[in-house]
């Protein structure tokens, strides 16, 4: 059985189609944005949980998308844009996402994909990163044979 493989292979393959991010990583929560020479914008993929139900797998994922927020030391002009790149980052986040979500929704054999949940956050993780959180269910064929 290789799904585990197909699952983050797919991810991959779609986060790096959309040409919007430089660095793809994958793994625990608190592996993210460890390695100072990180290119940004950066992709971090979560498998969360699995559960075998009859014949399928089960999988919560969880993709971050972020940038590093770039704060000007001038005076704000503009409260409502602010003295940083936030609203940039944000937009550039979430459209790469929509894009990996819906491709890997209408284009791979997959049984069931529940919708996206969406959070942005700001300020997180050591290097001062913003972005989006992204974290829907998904359905795989086990293939697993019985025996």
């Amino acid at each position: 059985m290789t799904k585990y493989y197909e699952l983050l292979n797919i991810l991959k393959q779609e986060i790096e189609a959309t040409g919007l991010v430089n660095t793809i990583t994958q793994g625990d929560i608190s592996g993210v944005d460890i390695n100072k020479k990180n290119l940004y914008p950066l992709a971090h993929v979560v498998v969360n949980s699995g559960l075998f139900v009859s014949a399928t797998i089960n999988f919560n994922v969880t993709i971050l998308c972020m940038d590093i927020l770039d704060v000007t030391k001038l005076p704000t002009t503009d409260q409502f844009r602010g003295n940083d790149n936030e609203i940039d980052i944000l937009n550039a986040t979430l459209t790469t996402l929509n894009r990996v979500f819906e491709k890997f929704r209408r284009e791979y054999q997959i049984l069931e994909i529940g919708d996206a949940n969406l959070t942005p956050f700001v300020m997180r993780f050591e290097n001062g990163l913003a972005g989006w959180e992204m974290t829907f269910d998904v359905t795989l064929a086990s293939n697993m044979p019985i025996c």
